[in-house]
């Protein structure tokens, strides 16, 4: 308390100013006073409400504005430095997508859910659906698993049933970023094995994080467009 005390009684002296060598140095931590207060950002769910605000013109902007692409889910609209070298956040624009926990063993009924509400429709994973619902619990791990390829036994009919060789690779399209916008494809691993309530199945990326890229890209070529629609590309850069 005494220690606190003393601190806080030397705090209220005035600060001593000393110039040496021209330059001017303080015996205590100065604060600059800021009179230049910034807006707290607007939190927006898609692109199109980001270009409906930019061009509402319902805010005050600076001169020059970026749109910065952070991630496939997120992008920000933010004011170029002024006088004090800080920017303004006026937007945080964040993608609301359903999401899939890749890398991850599921049950088999949870899988072809998933699959068939957060994936795109495509061929692939019309077969992922298919086989997934038709494969017989207790026989994938009766064969041999080289870390790619398996089998299983799966149902063709009422009661006839046969060996198949389960997907390997595969080309899907899940949902990962801006609902609007075209979703990246990419490949993955697609696993099934025996767990202890029937079978799980899993899918692993297998593009090594290239879709984020697409992705990016794709936001970026929208923004752009909807800024030249608007006659403001001197205005507005877009990054990414």
């Amino acid at each position: 308390m005494i220690k606190e005390a003393l601190q806080y009684i030397v705090g209220l002296n005035k600060p001593e100013l000393v110039e040496v060598g021209g330059e001017t140095y303080s015996d205590k931590n100065l604060h600059r006073v800021n009179h230049n207060p910034k807006a707290v950002e607007l939190r927006l769910k898609t692109l199109t409400s980001l270009i409906d605000y930019i061009e509402s013109g319902a805010d005050e902007m600076a001169d020059k504005m970026i749109l910065h692409v952070e991630n496939p889910e997120l992008v920000w609209l933010t004011s170029k430095l002024d006088e004090d070298r800080e920017r303004e956040t006026l937007i945080q624009a964040v993608a609301e997508i359903p999401g899939f926990d890749f890398g991850r063993f599921i049950p088999h009924e949870e899988f072809c859910v998933a699959l068939r509400s957060r994936f795109i429709e495509t061929e692939d994973q019309k077969l992922l659906l298919k086989f997934a619902g038709t494969v017989e619990a207790g026989t994938v791990a009766r064969y041999s698993d080289d870390g790619v390829t398996q089998k299983a036994t799966v149902k063709t009919g009422i009661a006839s049933k046969c060996d198949a060789v389960v997907p390997g690779l595969v080309t899907l399209k899940p949902y990962r970023t801006f609902i609007n916008l075209e979703q990246p494809e990419s490949q993955f691993l697609f696993r099934m094995r025996d767990g202890r309530d029937g079978v799980e199945c899993a899918l692993f990326e297998a593009d090594g994080g290239a879709w984020k890229d697409e992705a990016r890209a794709s936001i970026h070529n929208y923004l752009e467009d909807a800024i030249d629609k608007m006659g403001k590309r001197k205005r507005f850069t877009v990054i990414s």
